[in-house]
């Protein structure tokens, strides 16, 4: 899944480059492999809908200071391939200095990768990743029968470094472009920490499929149905789920570890618990904007949204959107805290970089960007316990 949620369907370039672009913007999940502090995966993330924009939200100040990032950021390209150097590195110079800490840069052959990983299939290793407090990228979740679980990586491994590029401290997104790779069958060299135990472990990189939703049933009866990142299709997958779930069942909604994905995905997996109404507010350039349900969702059956550091970007939309609406009790520990709306821009050598102009809110007006969401009950070890518990006390629908 860092998070990867995009509304239009073009890159817009920076103003010198061409102008009176379609803007294409990003919301904040941003890729799905490593995070700043939540959990993201080497699959992808970006957090997206159909014609509006996309949310990611470290707030700027301006909407100028974007649109000035942005050129100076093409001019270093630009001046960089001049005189033979990189322009993506130039880019990522520029970009690091204006302060958007949500702000990356990609290669042509990245971005292109990071697309496909919407759609639900990537070229990568095979793991959730999140960064502590002290800036080290832990292992979060390691997907069954991938790359990074046949080399033996397990959760809570630490990343040190890939392909002998120290990670610590780095951008999710950095982390994930060095983790990914153009083709199956490349070799990643990573440096890897447990416990005391240091070693070097070179995995090659695999076509990995992955399946965003999945359920099962709980010992109580309820219904589990697990997100583990909003990629193409997910939301319908989570409606199925609701509408099929036996009579009088309650429904848990485990959205720990979803770095995000496609926002229009959330939204659509938030209408099959609400009849229609508000999800989610955001802003571009201090135009506010909303997003809506569908009406016919089920709102009778008692709903537990599962929630943990590593639950980013469209996945706080949506935690959010059910929280604020009475529409879910919300157990777990405090939500990652991205909702940004960014643009993508295309630069001179090709590259993408993606900067913040703007946030979202709940339907409350609460700003998710770096604040996170709490849960109503706070509950680390044992979870779903506690959630079929809370589902007893909400009783059956009536």
């Amino acid at each position: 899944m860092s998070g990867l949620v995009r509304f239009a369907d073009r890159l817009s370039r920076p103003r010198r480059i061409r102008r009176g672009a379609t803007l294409t913007l990003v919301f904040a999940s941003v890729l799905v492999t490593g995070a700043a502090t939540g959990s993201w995966s080497d699959a992808a993330d970006d957090g997206r809908n159909p014609p509006p924009p996309s949310l990611r939200s470290d707030v700027l100040g301006s909407s100028e200071r974007s649109d000035d990032t942005a050129e100076e950021a093409a001019d270093a390209a630009a001046e960089a391939m001049a005189d033979g150097k990189s322009g993506k590195k130039a880019a990522e110079e520029a970009v690091s200095r204006s302060g958007d800490r949500w702000g990356s840069v990609y290669s042509p052959g990245e971005y292109q990768e990071f697309e496909k990983a919407l759609g639900g299939g990537y070229t990568g290793v095979g793991l959730w990743a999140r960064r502590g407090a002290d800036g080290r990228i832990e292992v979060s979740r390691v997907q069954r029968g991938g790359p990074a679980d046949r080399a033996g990586l397990r959760e809570g491994d630490r990343l040190r470094t890939v392909d002998g590029k120290r990670v610590t401290g780095r951008p999710v997104t950095e982390v994930l472009a060095l983790l990914r790779g153009d083709r199956a069958g490349t070799p990643v060299t990573l440096g890897v920490e447990r416990g005391t135990r240091a070693w070097r472990e070179t995995v090659r990189r695999a076509h990995v499929s992955t399946d965003p939703v999945t359920v099962s049933r709980l010992s109580g009866g309820a219904v589990l149905i697990k997100v583990a990142a909003f990629t193409k299709d997910s939301g319908e997958a989570v409606r199925t789920a609701v509408r099929e779930a036996p009579e009088g069942a309650g429904i848990v909604l485990d959205l720990r570890g979803n770095s995000g994905g496609l926002v229009s995905e959330a939204v659509t997996a938030a209408s099959a618990l609400v009849d229609g109404g508000l999800v989610a507010t955001y802003d571009v350039r201090g135009e506010e904007k909303a997003l809506h349900a569908e009406r016919g969702g089920d709102t009778e059956r008692p709903v537990v949204a599962l929630v943990d550091g590593g639950t980013m970007s469209a996945a706080e939309l949506l935690t959010g959107a059910l929280q604020d609406r009475g529409r879910a009790v919300v157990v777990g520990t405090r939500t990652f805290g991205k909702g940004a709306v960014q643009m993508p821009s295309r630069l001179p050598d090709g590259s993408v970089a993606e900067l913040t102009v703007g946030h979202y809110r709940t339907p409350s007006g609460r700003a998710v960007d770096g604040r996170g969401i709490t849960p109503d009950l706070e509950a680390d070890e044992r979870a779903e316990e506690r959630a079929e518990t809370v589902l007893t006390g909400l009783g059956p629908p009536s």
